[in-house]
């Protein structure tokens, strides 16, 4: 631990040590949202413990087309209980020549960055945030000419600026290929230092640990999150700095589906609600575990002779994740995504 509080930031470590002591200020709540009956009803019952809802209903294409739309309910409710509406908006497909082309052209950059403006005036949105993502390396400083460009633009007009960056916890790329493809296309693409002082904050997504690209794992091991915080309090000032928490849970099985590998049967991974998770647990008669050292559960059971995982995010990780926001001092978190969660979390949060 004193090893990495010294990769710490001076101004990083100064408050860190202060903390302690201090009386923690109130965490920043932003919460991820998807066009779904079951985002509905999660916002529906438990608004009243949000600050920010940041809706996923926004696309931007290589030309700077934006489209997309808010569901008019949603606009009326976050107006009526005093939350601020924060809409993502992504490159589409998550494509990285499309990308490219539109951080490149500067006709497609100022039509999209009108188009922001234009949105946030239409709607009275507290502002935007920004997930590009499969952000080569190499359009690093266009994506910080970009994101200038748009904060200058958007702070003007009034309104917030933040952006969603993919999880880091090391200058290097790290040991292996996949880590290396991580590095190119996923996380070395961000300037955060640039990103930290151009725009309000930064939401960085502590999550994915472990994908469907993986072996079996956590999506967000306690050790593994405080890495990543680490690394990004090096550039970026607590009180900018969001802690990504998931909400869902993680299936790992054996596939063989045309649509994912073609003739290859290879381990895959799917994204659960916590309560479907749970009944899969069930199903199986398997028991559920906790992990001291990694602050998650998990259960694992036999499925014709061969191991299925399942690893949950439950109110007892969210606990321990909100631990870490009050003892870094960090702005808050961003939980992804309402409706997936276990719904003790509300009461954590009480």
């Amino acid at each position: 631990m004193q090893k990495r509080l010294m990769q710490i930031s001076a101004a990083g470590l100064a408050v860190l040590l202060a903390a302690g002591g201090a009386r923690a200020q109130r965490a920043e709540r932003l919460f991820y949202y998807l066009d779904r009956p079951e985002s509905y009803q999660s916002l529906v019952q438990h608004i009243d413990q949000m600050g920010i809802l940041a809706p996923s209903v926004y696309k931007v294409d290589q030309d700077g087309i934006l489209w997309g739309e808010l569901d008019a309910r949603v606009i009326a409710l976050a107006r009526a209980r005093g939350v601020g509406l924060m809409p993502l908006v992504i490159n589409d497909g998550f494509d990285q020549q499309k990308l490219h082309a539109l951080l490149a052209g500067e006709p497609a950059r100022t039509r999209l960055i009108q188009s922001l403006v234009e949105l946030c005036r239409r709607h009275t949105l507290l502002g935007i945030q920004i997930d590009f993502e499969n952000l080569h390396l190499d359009d690093r400083d266009a994506f910080t000419r970009f994101y200038r460009e748009a904060a200058a633009a958007l702070h003007k007009a009034g309104f917030k600026i933040s952006v969603a960056v993919v999880h880091r916890p090391d200058e290097l790329a790290g040991p292996s290929e996949y880590h290396k493809w991580l590095f190119t296309s996923w996380r070395g693409g961000y300037d955060l230092k640039a990103l930290a002082e151009l725009g309000d904050f930064i939401s960085v997504m502590t999550y994915s640990q472990h994908t469907r690209r993986t072996p079996p794992g956590p999506q967000a091991s306690r050790p593994w999150v405080e890495e990543v915080i680490q690394y990004f309090l090096r550039f970026v000032p607590p009180e900018k700095l969001s802690l990504g928490i998931p909400l869902g849970s993680q299936h790992w099985y054996t596939s063989q589906e045309e649509r994912i590998t073609p003739e290859l049967a290879r381990s895959y991974s799917e994204q659960l609600s916590y309560d479907w998770a749970r009944g899969l647990i069930e199903r199986h008669g398997a028991s559920v575990q906790w992990s001291e050292e990694h602050q998650v559960s998990y259960a694992f059971y036999a499925r014709g002779g061969t191991f299925e995982w399942v690893f949950l995010e439950d109110a007892r990780s969210f606990r321990s994740k909100l631990e870490l926001v009050s003892r870094y001092r960090l702005r808050g978190f961003s939980a992804w995504v309402l409706g997936s969660e276990d719904p003790a979390i509300w009461e954590a949060l009480r």
